[in-house]
């Protein structure tokens, strides 16, 4: 639908600005919402609500920007609040060398379904945090191909999956207690 396209082209916007951030070295972390409402962190930060465009995301990480330092989040392809607090990790399996951007990426990761993007203002290097793990070394095409995955096609197959779920555990849940009966298990 129009709202997939919408979003599709704020994440693509988006990747274009961390290869923007790659090049001149600008530290961004980048919170894309999905089911998790993230509104404890979003109160930590300032309200925006505004169209992603690469110009805003621009000045928002420009270094000497009031709103550079912290995260922005994204809700439904806007940028709906800048400068946020997240939680860092409190891992020890993460190596001391990760900085803040990092270590605030998987710890929002940890308590969220949420997908994060990170440059590293000291290296450059564009990451993508999901699950509690962070992957390192992406490219704007490469992180735009994983992070539209995860929030538009996973999102779109979702309710099928959940509704699969829910009908195999009561199937299960049937057969434990008749077992005599035939598993009547139609799967497409």
């Amino acid at each position: 639908g129009n709202k997939n396209e919408d979003i599709i082209n704020s994440i693509d916007m988006i990747c274009k600005s961390a290869g923007q951030f790659q090049k001149n070295k600008t530290g961004a972390l980048i919170v894309f919402e999905r089911k998790t409402q993230l509104g404890e962190i979003i109160n930590t930060g300032t309200l925006i609500d505004a169209k992603v465009s690469e110009s805003l995301i621009g000045n928002i990480f420009y270094p000497k920007s009031p709103l550079h330092d912290g995260a922005v989040i994204i809700r439904d392809g806007r940028i709906y609040a800048a400068s946020c607090i997240l939680p860092l990790t409190q891992s020890t399996a993460f190596s001391s060398q990760l900085g803040t951007r990092h270590r605030a990426a998987i710890g929002m990761t940890e308590n969220s379904d949420a997908i994060v993007l990170i440059v590293s203002e000291e290296t450059g290097i564009i990451s993508v945090a999901f699950n509690g793990q962070i992957t390192r070394n992406y490219t704007v095409e490469s992180a735009f191909d994983f992070i539209k995955e995860k929030l538009v096609y996973e999102n779109e197959q979702e309710g099928d999956t959940l509704f699969k779920r829910v009908i195999k555990c009561f199937s299960k849940k049937n057969n434990v207690e008749n077992s005599v009966k035939e598993e009547e298990n139609s799967e497409d």
